[in-house]
């Protein structure tokens, strides 16, 4: 049976990872690490995956090796980091300094097992920055302009990971991933903490409501989470070491729109007022991607519509 870690094992896109497999009956012997205990029950996968979990706090780098050593990993999937750009705001040196340690951690262990082990480095389409509209979609090929301390942190992964297949013939591929969402996201990212406020003017009896925003013109290309598990899984499986991929639906839209249909699902009149203080310092304005390199070389492209995650996600949080 095939050996796969999944690092941040406790988050929500591991969820998702691990329900893919479930679902497709992938076998597979699988070591979750993260540095919180997972919250979901292990058991119920149980008759296609053998899982284990290990609490592991992943800037000890001693604590990496023994792991990694130990289970001998076929691949890696390395969802482990800091991944909000308004925490990155107030926390910049925490947020580089673990980012970037704990994926050098993770390299360097798997280089000293000298066995053949892919890694997915997952990046983040923060790492473009602010480019003008004529400039869309956005490519891999093109420049990369970081403008938040969390993007700096996913340009210099990136680029560790390019040295390490380049140096040390690693296998390595890598994802910029669009802003992605979906059911058990949680509420301090910004789609499901409008939900969640959405939900409470309705639950409290009120037919409208104004929510506090931050600036709800910037417009993201939003894919589902399951759509990138998927991708994640292909990618693991068919892509070329060294290569970046975006992981995009290569459609925009405004928050100021998510808001609006969030309202329309669940029956709400819903006003947005900015609140200077949800307002980042510098943010990407325009974010839509192209998802032609991934799509050409192993056929992958997102599926599930806008719609149908919000209210997935509106169910799950409704009944939680």
């Amino acid at each position: 049976m095939r050996r796969i870690i999944i690092t941040g094992f406790s988050g929500f896109v591991s969820r998702h990872f691990l329900n893919y497999l479930y679902d497709n009956k992938k076998e597979y012997q699988v070591l979750g690490a993260d540095i919180n205990e997972p919250k979901l029950d292990l058991e119920k996968y149980s008759d296609v995956l053998d899982i284990s979990f290990k609490k592991c706090n992943m800037l000890d780098e001693e604590a990496v090796n023994e792991m990694v050593s130990e289970f001998a990993p076929d691949y890696v999937l390395h969802l482990a980091a800091f991944s909000s750009v308004a925490y990155s705001w107030e926390h910049p040196a925490e947020c580089f300094n673990n980012n970037t340690k704990i994926f050098l951690n993770l390299t360097n262990a798997v280089r000293s097992l000298n066995k053949k082990c892919r890694i997915l480095s997952v990046g983040s389409s923060e790492e473009y920055g602010n480019v003008s509209k004529d400039e869309l979609p956005l490519r891999e090929s093109m420049n990369l302009t970081p403008v938040s301390p969390y993007a700096v942190a996913r340009v210099s992964q990136e680029m560790m990971s390019k040295v390490y297949v380049d140096s040390y013939d690693m296998d390595i591929v890598l994802t910029r991933s669009f802003n992605h969402m979906g059911p058990y996201q949680d509420e301090r990212f910004v789609i499901p903490s409008f939900i969640r406020r959405i939900l409470d003017v309705k639950e409290g009896g009120r037919e409208s409501g104004i929510i506090e925003t931050g600036d709800t013109t910037i417009i993201r290309d939003f894919v589902d989470v399951r759509d990138v598990v998927r991708a994640y899984y292909g990618l693991l499986m068919e892509g070329t070491p060294g290569e970046v991929y975006n992981i995009c639906g290569g459609k925009g839209v405004a928050l100021s729109e998510i808001i609006s249909e969030i309202a329309d699902i669940v029956g709400v009149d819903i006003t947005g007022k900015v609140n200077p203080d949800y307002v980042r310092p510098d943010d990407n304005r325009l974010i839509i991607g192209s998802s032609d390199k991934i799509k050409n070389d192993i056929g992958w492209e997102a599926t599930i519509p806008l719609r149908q995650t919000l209210s997935d996600m509106i169910e799950i949080m409704k009944n939680n």
